[in-house]
């Protein structure tokens, strides 16, 4: 029977009762416990109907069973799939009668963990598992989809690939003492180090980008007291989200949605007035307002048509610009006087009726129009890279800058090394070709159980 050690089984939570459960089990015994349960180990990658009867002998479900032979599975190990009746009632027994013949449960992320030490996948292909899962958009989904098939992968590989070429070069100086780094060859270390971190700060270049995927494009709602900025949140989420009032000043802290617009996520921010004479409590309000708006990437300034432009506050001026701000000229139906409106400092301008739900289409295309210049793209492929690879690319930039500086300098070919080392380092940790057990422990843990 299988070793508690060597097979594992998670499940993968049914959608209701009327869906399909997926126990998974994975292991080197995994085709012994096939044929316990079965009676045979079904043909690799061939789903077989099947009755599923515990160890006592006692049917449970009828089943499709999928037996993946290693290493063409996703693990790279010996892999069963069984898919029962999405009742929980029957999945858990599917579960107990696993433990009973000696399977254990699967620590999060245990199957990717094992598909990444197994070399089915490296680690940044792993992280886009989780990437994908949480994929909240149609861009963050095709993000995820281009590094889960290696994307980012190729290209810090392209990197190390060109760093080996130059550290070999340095290490023929090292091995031979008497030699010093000719003049002609400085210039090739140097050039190659400056193409090393131009395609580094390209990739760093990347991480907002990024974060903007994973958690939305931060979209703050400005404007003076009652121009409609909670009418006009309430029309993009699709429901009365916030109070709507003919009083000014009701909006007294912010309230946060995420929505989508087109193939972008956005969390969409309505915030206080911005009333140049305010309440004490309304300053409290203004005042996180003006703390979003330091934060924002992209701007909503909610103008009230039917009055002039009002000065902005300064707070809000010095983030705003035509690349990040898009005019709402509410209550338009009210009337046809705009001109003092438009075509201001460049900024996209827009009319629309929060009551009527007028020009509500536009304004959507304007800021997918807008939030699609925010992508910033490496190479043929579409790179976002998160918090652990910009930490990992700023050490290799901070190594590279102090081995450029040798070169120039014309120091010592060993410390000249080291700082290459250390940028060979920096790079393996993106893909996780350096073992650092702690950090890889640390990222799986991140994982829902069953992948």
């Amino acid at each position: 029977m299988p070793r508690p050690s060597d097979t594992i089984a998670a499940l993968a939570t049914p959608l209701g009762t009327s869906a399909i459960a997926v126990v998974r089990a994975s292991g080197p015994d995994t085709a012994e416990l096939a044929r316990a349960i079965f009676g045979a180990t079904p043909p690799p990658r061939v789903a077989t109907h099947a009755d599923y009867r515990d160890h006592t002998g006692t049917l449970v479900d009828d089943v499709l069973v999928t037996f993946f032979q290693g290493p063409r599975s996703y693990t790279g190990e010996d892999s069963l799939e069984v898919s029962c009746h999405g009742n929980p009632f029957i999945a858990q027994k599917i579960l107990e009668d696993l433990f009973a013949r000696g399977c254990r449960p699967a620590e999060a992320g245990e199957f990717t963990q094992r598909a990444f030490l197994n070399g089915q996948m490296d680690l940044s292909q792993a992280e886009a598992v989780m990437d994908l899962i949480h994929a909240r958009s149609e861009r963050a989904l095709s993000a995820a989809n281009q590094q889960l098939r290696g994307s980012l992968g190729r290209q810090m590989q392209a990197l190390i690939d060109r760093l080996l070429q130059v550290l070999a070069r340095i290490e023929a100086y090292i091995d031979f003492p008497d030699e010093d780094l000719p003049p002609e060859d400085r210039a090739i270390v140097a050039r190659e180090l400056s193409m090393l971190g131009r395609e580094t700060e390209r990739l760093l270049a990347t991480s907002h980008y990024g974060e903007l995927l994973r958690d939305g494009i931060k979209t703050v709602i400005v404007g003076a007291p009652n121009v409609g900025k909670s009418s006009l949140l309430n029309r993009l989420v699709g429901r009365e989200r916030a109070l709507v009032s003919p009083e000014p000043g009701t909006t007294r802290d912010f309230i946060e949605e995420r929505i989508i617009v087109g193939p972008h996520c956005l969390r969409i921010i309505d915030t206080a007035g911005l009333n140049p004479s305010p309440a004490p409590l309304e300053k409290l309000g203004m005042d996180k307002t003006l703390e979003r708006a330091a934060e924002a990437d992209l701007f909503l300034l909610v103008f009230d048509a039917t009055l002039p432009r009002p000065a902005l506050a300064p707070e809000v001026a010095a983030r705003s610009t035509p690349g990040n701000t898009i005019i709402v000229l509410n209550k338009s139906d009210l009337t046809s006087n705009k001109t003092h409106y438009i075509a201001h400092d460049g900024q996209t301008t827009i009319a629309v009726s929060a009551l009527t739900g007028a020009g509500l289409d536009e304004l959507s295309i304007a800021i997918a129009r807008l939030a699609d210049s925010f992508q910033i793209e490496a190479g043929n492929d579409d790179i976002a890279i998160n918090s652990r690879h910009a930490h990992a690319l700023g050490q290799a930039r901070q190594c590279l800058a102090e081995a450029q500086a040798k070169v120039t300098a014309n120091g010592p070919v060993e410390l000249l090394a080291s700082d290459l080392r250390g940028v060979l380092t920096a790079y393996g940790e993106i893909s996780g070709k350096v073992d650092n057990e702690r950090m890889l422990d640390a990222l799986f843990a991140t994982f829902c159980i069953g992948k």
